[in-house]
């Protein structure tokens, strides 16, 4: 494999004391764009293994991306401690820029399950995730707003100064990797600085998954089961989260989901500022998905999706920051 597997893998598994010797198999998971992901059976542990290996070297990767396998781990490590309600995997061995080892939960992805889902269990689903959701928003950081790797330089003491240098590093890829823009670099940038004055009226970092969407929401006998793939977190406005438990849709239309955060005491308040911000993060979200596709190097039905999809909503919401 591309991946260098098993030798990759069986090294991974002997910095969390796994001997290869005592592995019955393996098999890779489908549906990472970033990392390779191995389901592993040992006699050694009653419970399944799971291993993400990180691209190669030489592999580009976009600026936020560089130590996001120990941010998951340490994402994991940190709900553990302090929300331990919320169900997540539990890091079996430190991360490293190579691997990350962790235990495997029971479940499938929400996005698997189809149209076999009542009503009912939906709503008492999203529900259930907003309460997890207001559990992981009740962790505050200590020490500034940002990626908790810190790929983008130190922590910031303002959630605006982190904020925009989030969405400089992802501007900066695109003119790396040669990735047009709906309007050019620069004018990006000042659009989103001129929108920044609602990131002042956040002053508590908190942590954020910033990747809920529904293929990383395990699903269990009718419950959440576990929140998984959390290497891209930071410590941020917790509005931000809402953008991907809402992809290409509205959060406000989730009775259910804001229902259940809400009586959990979660942090996020919809209101005019709250509304400009989401706007900030759907864009910010927008340009990571298209700028990805450069060092993803995605087909050509995958890149005209994600124009339609992506592309001309963000060019909609740049044209309205401009007044046209």
């Amino acid at each position: 494999m591309s991946t260098g597997a098993p030798e990759r893998l069986a090294a991974a598994l002997a910095a969390a004391g796994v001997v290869w010797s005592e592995v019955d198999a393996y098999e890779e998971i489908d549906g990472g764009t970033f990392n390779t992901v191995f389901r592993v059976r040992s006699s050694g542990s009653r419970d399944g293994i799971v291993v993400k290996l990180a691209p190669g070297a030489g592999v580009p990767v976009l600026r936020y991306e560089e130590g996001i396998l120990g941010t998951e781990a340490w994402f994991y490590d940190v709900v553990r401690d302090g929300a331990p309600e919320v169900p997540t995997p539990v890091a079996l061995a430190p991360a490293t820029a190579d691997h990350l080892v962790m235990s495997e939960c029971a479940g499938r992805p929400w996005s698997e399950l189809g149209e076999g889902m009542s009503d009912d269990e939906r709503r008492f689903l999203r529900g259930e995730l907003g309460r997890h959701v207001a559990g992981l928003h009740s962790l505050k950081g200590n020490d500034g707003f940002g990626y908790p790797a810190l790929s983008l330089g130190p922590l910031r003491a303002t959630w605006r100064e982190a904020f925009l240098g989030m969405v400089d590093a992802v501007l900066l890829d695109a003119e790396r990797f040669g990735v047009a823009l709906p309007r050019p670099v620069d004018e990006v940038r000042e659009l989103f600085a001129g929108q920044g004055g609602s990131l002042d009226e956040v002053t508590v970092p908190r942590l954020v998954h910033f990747d809920l969407w529904d293929g990383n929401i395990l699903v269990e006998k009718g419950r959440v089961s576990a929140l998984i793939d959390a290497e891209r977190a930071f410590w941020g406005d917790p509005l931000a989260e809402f953008v991907s438990l809402a992809l290409f849709d509205d959060i406000e239309r989730d009775e259910d989901f804001l229902a259940g955060y809400r009586a959990a005491g979660g942090p996020a308040v919809i209101d005019g500022g709250g509304r400009r911000r989401l706007a900030l993060y759907q864009a910010y979200l927008y340009l990571i998905m298209w700028v990805e596709v450069a060092p993803r190097r995605y087909d050509a039905g995958r890149r005209e999706w994600l124009r339609r999809q992506v592309v001309e909503p963000l060019r909609l919401m740049l044209d309205g920051w401009a007044g046209r």
